[in-house]
């Protein structure tokens, strides 16, 4: 049962992001920061973390999750750090996303040849 909440939730989101793309002039990139904005403020409200309970990895895993997993991380470390932890805690919760993507990103350059399109 795990696996169709995982399908519904995670499909939902993508739906959400297809209809913005297919209905609205915004353009990819606006579409993609309100998705982050929109994790992050879920996230700070409380409201995300019920439906990644549900939902599991079909929540974490579309980019409203990399949203909500900084503002997870900036509640933590201002528990933590104090003040401190506002500047700190979103980049130490997703460090290792950020590092795994950089990495990969530069594998891809070294192998693949760029040319003008």
């Amino acid at each position: 049962m795990n696996f169709v909440w995982a399908f519904l939730i995670g499909g939902a989101i993508c739906v959400a992001g297809q209809l913005l793309i297919d209905k609205t002039n915004l353009t990819p990139a606006r579409i993609l920061t309100g998705f982050v904005v929109a994790g992050v403020i879920l996230g700070a409200l409380g409201l995300y973390q019920p439906l990644a309970a549900l939902g599991q990895e079909g929540a974490a895993v579309p980019i409203s999750g990399f949203g909500n997993l900084m503002a997870q991380g900036v509640r933590d470390a201002l528990r933590e750090d104090g003040a401190l932890g506002i500047l700190t805690g979103g980049l130490k919760s997703a460090a290792a996303g950020i590092a795994a993507a950089v990495f990969f990103s530069l594998c891809a350059a070294l192998v693949a040849k760029s040319r003008d399109k």
